[in-house]
């Protein structure tokens, strides 16, 4: 657990710092928050991966759930009390605050968080059920990459759009095909990656629904919430790729 923690604090410190630079990219510069939020994004993804070989520790359930709360209280120290008390939060916040999106932003993040990891545990015990858990890495590498990748793909190269919902609102939000192609790109190298943990038959059906289905999911998700949708698709998907499998013998 030394590591584990350890692993957690050097995460939350890197986001927490790199949230401040951004932000202050943002309010100073104009950059687009739409990219920021995704360097975040990538930084939450690919930190932990490369940490992993420096810090090792068993993970489970009880890791996931601490990882998560660590990263929830990490976002709720961005509360509007906080952040107009403290110029650090304020400026840290400007990298997450889509003006689109308020006056939800923090609600959205945090119940995102919330319903991503609920969905995450149950599907790793799911898996753990077929004794599979390692097929979880499809689903991260699609919820990863290709949900990283959608929004500044769309935001830059979007030309063929169509409209979503948001929860607590009934304000129309734009996503792109060319950003949807992301995942599907993405599900496909997912399942290429993680070949070698697909038995026989297993890996062209992973291939078949996988992608397509996550495609779907992150489309028709709303705004800002797609990651559990996508999580539990995920997890769905890569059940059926196992019963389907074993019904072919």
């Amino acid at each position: 657990m030394a590591n584990f923690w350890a692993l957690e604090f050097i995460r939350t410190i890197a986001l927490v710092a790199t949230a401040w630079g951004l932000g202050w990219l943002v309010l100073e510069r104009g950059w687009k928050v739409n990219y920021t939020r995704k360097i975040l994004h990538f930084i939450l993804f690919f930190l932990p991966i490369f940490l992993a070989p420096y810090f090792p520790f068993e993970a489970g359930t009880g890791t996931t759930l601490l990882s998560g709360s660590t990263f929830l209280l990490a976002i709720l120290s961005m509360v509007k009390p906080v952040r107009e008390r403290f110029a650090f939060p304020r400026v840290a916040f400007a990298a997450l605050d889509r003006p689109e999106d308020r006056p939800f932003t923090l609600l959205w993040l945090t119940t995102q968080v919330l319903a991503t990891y609920v969905v995450l545990i149950g599907v790793l015990v799911w898996l753990d059920g077929y004794e599979r858990v390692t097929l979880i890495y499809i689903t991260v590498i699609i919820a990863g990459i290709g949900d990283g990748l959608a929004e500044p793909v769309g935001v830059r190269f979007g030309r063929h759009t169509y409209t979503t919902r948001a929860l607590f609102s009934d304000r129309r939000y734009t996503r792109s095909m060319e950003g949807s192609a992301c995942v599907l790109l993405s599900g496909i190298l997912a399942c290429v990656l993680m070949r070698d943990q697909l038995v026989g038959a297993e890996f062209w059906i992973a291939l078949a629904i996988i992608p397509a289905a996550m495609t779907l999911a992150e489309a028709w998700s709303p705004h800002t919430w797609d990651s559990p949708f996508l999580y539990l698709t995920g997890g769905a998907t890569t059940v059926l790729t196992l019963e389907l499998a074993s019904l072919g013998g």
